[in-house]
């Protein structure tokens, strides 16, 4: 007894639809039938016995000489575990308007074999296989090492496209021009900290080449002003990734980049960044972050100046710096209760006051910051700055 006529006696199946799938000189006629059988074996219960009969009807439908055909099996299983996986294979290197389905849907594909698609089968097929659901960050490293542009724009924009560290930095690698590629990769929910540091240091060298060929600042002016912009995306980021920071690897990747500079430090540490400057500390001097941890909160000031000096920070800052962290651990005991907007404000406020033998451009700069919150709304001031002592109301502006 053939396959056909086992499913016909334990399914809906009916004559006439077997008898247009196996007699039907048209194509058009084949490939109804084939969808309406494939619907209804995909929708049956069935035993062992009858899910290889149904294979075995799929297997002759993959084998149909008209694409419409295949294409009708295709888009009708495309998320059917009913599709032997032998077809799946068959159907992705099929014409592309029946790979595609399957590419882009079928849970029957493992890591590996949509890695090999990837690697051989070109710009269509990546791309299908890039709009799937979800994807591992095996795939996703494949894609990022041999993908098409539009490929890898599509699985980075998808949150549900897992990447691994050195597969996104391998996409900034060949793609790290691409104006495209920086807005999917910014608005992803995470990104590794060395990939945000990458983007702002790209938008930093645009920033440089700007001020030089259209304002004709000094190349050495706008390199400062580039390096200030880069501290100030730095620390931004910092603020929106909130409890999600990554503060030890974002030291070490400011280490390894040269970038972590005492200004920055400093900074951080008036907005009340201290795990950071903890494991920046802990970079810079080559002490492990747990005995810089008691250096900095319980052995005094003579602590925090070892690993302060054994860092190579300025001594002229230390005092700075001092004031900071006395601030922070003030502010902590008093007002620990404080939503971090509300306590990085604050905190900022009081350094401040206190008068600190701060650089001046960080000085102004965090008077900025208070000027604006986190969210770039705009804050009240009860008078004018004119100088270090002025104060500030958290109020919100109407």
């Amino acid at each position: 007894m053939s396959a056909l006529s086992l499913l016909s006696q334990r399914t809906v199946l009916s004559d006439a639809d077997i008898k247009r799938l196996v007699k039907s000189e048209n194509a058009d006629d084949r490939a109804v039938a084939t969808h309406k059988i494939c619907r209804v074996m995909e929708r049956s219960e069935m035993s062992e016995g009858d899910r290889d009969a149904a294979q075995e009807i799929i297997r002759m439908l993959s084998q149909d000489a008209a694409e419409l055909v295949r294409r009708a099996l295709a888009v009708t299983l495309r998320t059917s575990d009913l599709l032997p996986h032998d077809v799946a294979m068959k159907l992705a290197q099929d014409v592309t308007t029946v790979a595609v389905p399957v590419l882009t849907h079928s849970p029957l594909f493992t890591d590996q074999d949509l890695r090999e698609i990837i690697r051989s089968g070109g710009p269509t097929r990546q791309i299908a296989i890039s709009k799937r659901e979800t994807l591992s960050e095996a795939v996703t490293t494949t894609l990022a090492e041999t993908g098409v542009e539009e490929a890898v724009v599509i699985a980075c924009a998808n949150d549900n496209a897992r990447f691994s560290d050195g597969g996104m930095n391998r996409v900034m690698d060949r793609f790290g021009t691409s104006e495209v590629v920086h807005s999917v990769l910014i608005n992803r929910r995470q990104l590794p900290v060395s990939v945000s540091e990458r983007l702002v240091h790209i938008v930093s060298v645009a920033l440089r080449e700007q001020l030089i060929t259209r304002h004709a600042i000094k190349p050495e002016t706008a390199v400062e002003l580039v390096k200030a912009t880069q501290e100030r995306a730095t620390l931004d980021m910092a603020d929106q990734t909130g409890a999600n920071m990554d503060p030890k690897g974002l030291a070490q990747h400011l280490m390894s980049t040269n970038r972590l500079t005492a200004s920055l430090m400093l900074r951080a540490l008036a907005r009340g960044h201290m795990g950071f400057f903890e494991h920046a500390l802990a970079e810079l001097s080559g002490v492990p972050h747990e005995r810089t941890w008691l250096m900095v909160h319980d052995a005094g000031s003579l602590g925090l100046r070892a690993v302060y000096d054994r860092a190579g920070l300025p001594g002229r800052m230390f005092q700075t710096f001092r004031i900071a962290v006395d601030t922070y651990h003030g502010l902590t005991a008093e007002a620990g209760h404080l939503d971090p907007v509300r306590f990085q404000e604050r905190l900022i406020e009081r350094f401040l006051t206190q008068v600190p033998f701060a650089p001046r451009e960080d000085l102004v700069y965090l008077y900025e910051r208070l000027d604006r919150d986190s969210k770039g709304r705009r804050w009240n001031k009860v008078q004018e700055a004119a100088g270090p002592g002025m104060t500030i109301s958290p109020k919100v502006a109407a």
